[in-house]
């Protein structure tokens, strides 16, 4: 049976993957010096190297291009598409990680590929709604994107907390947005599209 440490340690992991792609990639592999990404899907079929200098450079075009708005802007569209990737893979290195196989396995790479989708599309909806994010809280990112990776592999258990304590906080959001959505119109009115007071 799966234990609870490791569905923590996907959550944790996969919650990183939301809010950057190849960061939590290179941690992993960095954290896990004697073995790299061996564990890792598709990067252990690659030569270390490689892996290490595609990830490295990636990782500095997020922690840069994420700094003025013209790059997030461009970094969104890529990691819409790839955090749930990422998500899933992390939840399979956990699996491996911890010889787990079968059925398990796929449920810990659907966990963790939703919990990464889940996380970036609410970062996706603060950023459209606010208009403008301020520096701080990209930097904040960052900072909890690396504590997320190394909790995952030193202390899970906070490391699961902290994301709970996220998608609490995801839920809070849709309900405010439901809430500010419903004002944009009329009262008793059906459609708030209609008639809107604010623009999206």
């Amino acid at each position: 049976m799966v234990e609870v440490i490791e569905v923590l340690a996907v959550l944790s992991l996969s919650a990183a993957a939301g809010m950057r792609i190849a960061l939590p990639l290179l941690l992993i592999g960095l954290l896990q010096s004697d073995r790299l990404w061996s564990n890792v899907p598709l990067l252990s079929a690659l030569p270390p190297p490689l892996v290490l200098g595609v990830l490295v450079s990636w990782s500095l075009i997020e922690l840069l291009f994420s700094k003025e708005r013209l790059g997030q802007r461009w970094l969104q569209g890529v990691q819409l598409l790839f955090s749930p990737f990422v998500g899933a893979i992390v939840g399979v290195t956990v699996a491996r990680t911890t010889a787990l196989e079968g059925w398990l396995v796929v449920i810990l790479a659907i966990v963790g590929g939703l919990v990464a989708l889940v996380i970036y599309l609410v970062q996706l909806g603060w950023f459209y709604r606010l208009k403008s994010v301020p520096l701080w809280v990209i930097f904040a990112q960052d900072f909890l994107c690396v504590a997320l990776v190394l909790l995952a592999f030193d202390a899970p258990k906070q490391g699961g907390l902290i994301v709970l304590l996220l998608l609490w906080l995801t839920i809070r959001s849709s309900t405010e947005w439901r809430r500010w959505y419903r004002q944009q119109g009329a009262k008793g009115q059906k459609n708030p599209r209609l008639h809107k007071q604010n623009p999206d």
